[in-house]
């Protein structure tokens, strides 16, 4: 963080004061670029009409063995390209609660890593309970429109991979944002889902056009498999919003009643010609481990349907906040908690908190959690990307970046913080905020689409220890955009 250390050594007293609990000091999670030397992606040619970020981190996932609470794995882009997906994916392991670290190119999903697509995305892990880690990923072309849900599997910790298995892939140029979720009460199943988006116009028509055509849709699909991993079921549509609809972000959770219920939590957009108005935070459950789903969406809470998301306070550049749910269930209880960044509540971007008690049915009346001070100025106060998750005696901890630091000098300082909550969760005042990080400078950070951490960021918990796995911005100038980071919040 050598670009950004003027202002944050101006700002250590203050986080002092404002943080009373401490985190561990941030360890860095990530590397050097392995693919600095590779050619076969042909990135000069790319460049022709993209921006190439070597060395920028962004988007991480992570999960914990439940067999060895020592041995963590977060996963996240590496080499990000402005318009969308990076050179590849690295995992990156660890086997002492996250001191070291040990990064892995993940094998075969793109060409500089012996596959056969250009770019890959939306890293997400998952540990099955026998101690096997499954990763997901989306690998895809830019001189054609070929695309892919590529599957790897680990039995080792994430140490190395196996051959990736394509479990879908189709020349539609449709595919997006796939979470896997390992069964945590059966190691033979395994729940694949993804988006994938259908319009008229072509494969080749711009977003708006596709957004704007007469019958586009959005489908969720899913992929299982029932024997851990030996073989995927056939990609099929798992919901299905009906016309001029769309769904965005799936995530499924597994509840611990006796059906081991799943609940899949997205976010459920409409236009004029749907009978589904607006966007919307929503589920959709499953009672037979996923072959069969609820036809109807369950709304969680309404979503502002012209938030921008956030943004640079001083030159107006869009923040990539995601603007996605995150879901997480308290395996005691069954409690589910959704978590999001959205406007609605107090006209500033707010990380918003709502949470089920009767498995998915019924959700509590949003509330905003983010400690960010008010009496800053409005732009200061946005807070986004939180993360969910519940610690062993059923704390709920979410993760934010906020943007309270922030002063008309150059550059975007900006903070991560976790907030904790152990009963009332659904009282504002019942969540206490501890530091992470920062400040850093944002700005640092990939352009794409806005500045970009990710569209989601990682966390586990050991015990009541939550473990954030996040991006920081370091240094353009120095040919770092930004690094993973992993801290411990005792």
């Amino acid at each position: 963080m050598r670009a950004f250390s003027a202002f944050g050594a101006a700002c250590v007293a203050g986080l002092v004061l404002v943080s009373a609990a401490s985190a561990s000091p941030p360890v860095v999670v990530s590397g050097p670029s392995p693919f600095t030397g590779c050619t076969a992606d042909d990135a000069a040619g790319q460049q022709a009409f993209s921006t190439l970020y070597p060395n920028a981190e962004p988007e991480p996932r992570s999960d914990i063995n439940p067999t060895n609470p020592l041995n963590i794995v977060g996963m996240y882009q590496q080499d990000r390209w402005n318009n969308g997906g990076a050179r590849g994916l690295v995992a990156s392991w660890s086997k002492d609660g996250g001191a070291t670290w040990h990064p892995v190119v993940m094998p075969g999903i793109t060409k500089c890593s012996g596959g056969i697509y250009d770019r890959a995305s939306d890293a997400w892990v998952s540990f099955a309970p026998n101690g096997e880690l499954y990763a997901i990923s989306l690998s895809f072309d830019v001189f054609d429109t070929h695309n892919a849900i590529i599957v790897n599997k680990s039995v080792n910790g994430g140490e190395s991979w196996s051959a990736p298995l394509e479990i879908t892939a189709d020349d539609t140029d449709a595919l997006d944002k796939q979470s896997i979720t390992a069964d945590p009460y059966n190691s033979n199943f395994v729940y694949a889902v993804w988006d994938r988006f259908l319009s008229p116009p072509g494969i080749n028509a711009n977003d708006q056009a596709k957004i704007n055509a007469q019958s586009y849709v959005s489908q969720m699909w899913i992929s299982r498999t029932t024997d851990g991993g030996a073989t995927w079921e056939p990609a099929r549509v798992a919901f299905n919003p009906g016309t001029h609809a769309g769904t965005i972000g799936h995530i499924v959770v597994v509840l611990p009643n006796v059906t081991h219920d799943l609940v899949d939590g997205f976010v459920l957009f409409a236009d004029h010609n749907s009978k589904i108005r607006g966007v919307e935070v929503a589920v959709v459950r499953s009672s037979d481990r996923g072959a069969t789903w609820s036809k109807k969406p369950i709304i969680v809470a309404p979503l502002d349907r012209a938030f921008p998301g956030p943004v640079d306070p001083d030159n107006g550049r869009p923040i990539r906040g995601g603007e996605l749910p995150d879901f997480a269930v308290d395996p005691h209880n069954g409690n589910i908690y959704a978590v999001w960044d959205d406007d609605l509540l107090t006209g500033i971007d707010a990380v918003t908190f709502s949470q089920s008690t009767d498995g998915g049915f019924t959700w509590s009346t949003p509330i905003k959690i983010n400690q960010t001070p008010t009496s800053i100025a409005p732009l200061n106060q946005q807070a986004f990307t939180p993360t969910v998750k519940v610690a062993a005696n059923g704390t709920v901890g979410v993760t934010y970046y906020d943007l309270r630091w922030n002063t008309a000098a150059p550059g975007l300082p900006t903070d991560y913080w976790l907030v904790r909550c152990a009963a009332g969760c659904t009282n504002s005042t019942s969540w206490a905020e501890t530091h992470v990080a920062g400040p850093f400078d944002t700005e640092q950070a990939a352009f794409a689409g806005g500045y970009f951490l990710g569209d989601y960021e990682g966390m586990t918990t050991s015990g009541n220890v939550f473990q954030p796995l996040f991006v920081q911005g370091v240094s353009r100038a120095d040919g770092n955009p930004s690094d993973v980071y992993f801290a411990n919040v005792p």
